[in-house]
């Protein structure tokens, strides 16, 4: 199965759904990171050096990766063109599921318009009559979830993921992008929702994704998981 996950910034999938992805790769599935910018406007580290870090990350996590043009960092932009790009990238990987950033407003602005705008493009990327997407056979996407990224505070995630198995894993992921954790406490942020999501649903560290679409099952009794740990 192939899964790709797109991030506005190069440390974003780290920090947001590392966890979900070394799972896939670990079981043999194919993992394509998709990032946005080259963290331009960031505080700390250039451009050159956030790249080469996103990179490193990519290389440990068994992940192809590719960087997009589309203005940098605090410019991204929620236009059709931009949606298109995204969408031509879908053809070319022909993901199953897509993760991308929440689309929830009160955050990072890039990561809002990044959500938005992977969310049209799995729609976009079925189109068969759109003139820019010609080149690139029509897809159709299964799913595609949400992954928070600093955004932990609000209502209960629909999929829960145990990651205890990969945590060590994570944090050495994490600590690839030196320049960022190094300046601020984003891998204890990460790693403390991931441990108070794990211990609420029966799990020692958790990440939580948002369905942009119901989950179809063919029974109930393919659930054999559940999250009522209190």
């Amino acid at each position: 199965m192939n899964l790709l996950a797109v991030g506005p910034h190069p440390d974003d999938i780290e920090f947001g759904c590392a966890p979900v992805l070394l799972k896939e790769t670990r079981a043999g599935n194919s993992v394509h990171l998709l990032v946005l910018t080259r963290g331009e406007a960031g505080s700390a580290g250039t451009p050159e050096i956030r790249e080469q870090e996103a990179r490193e990350a990519a290389r440990r996590m068994g992940a192809g990766i590719e960087f997009l043009e589309m203005g940098g960092d605090c410019h991204l932009q929620f236009r059709p063109e931009n949606t298109i790009r995204i969408a031509r990238e879908i053809r070319r990987q022909r993901p199953a599921i897509v993760l991308a950033p929440h689309p929830d407003e009160n955050q990072h602005p890039d990561h809002a318009v990044a959500g938005r705008m992977v969310r049209d493009a799995c729609r976009l990327a079925r189109y068969g009559g759109l003139e820019e997407l010609r080149d690139w056979a029509v897809h159709h996407v299964d799913n595609l979830f949400y992954y928070n990224i600093t955004r932990h505070l609000g209502a209960l995630p629909d999929l829960i993921v145990g990651i205890d198995d990969v945590v060590e894993e994570w944090e050495a992921l994490m600590n690839c992008h030196a320049s960022q954790v190094s300046t601020k406490e984003y891998l204890e942020l990460q790693k403390s929702a991931a441990r108070v999501l794990g211990l609420a649903t029966g799990s020692g560290y958790a990440i939580g994704l948002f369905t942009n679409d119901p989950v179809r099952v063919t029974r109930l009794s393919d659930l054999t998981l559940s999250a009522r740990s209190f």
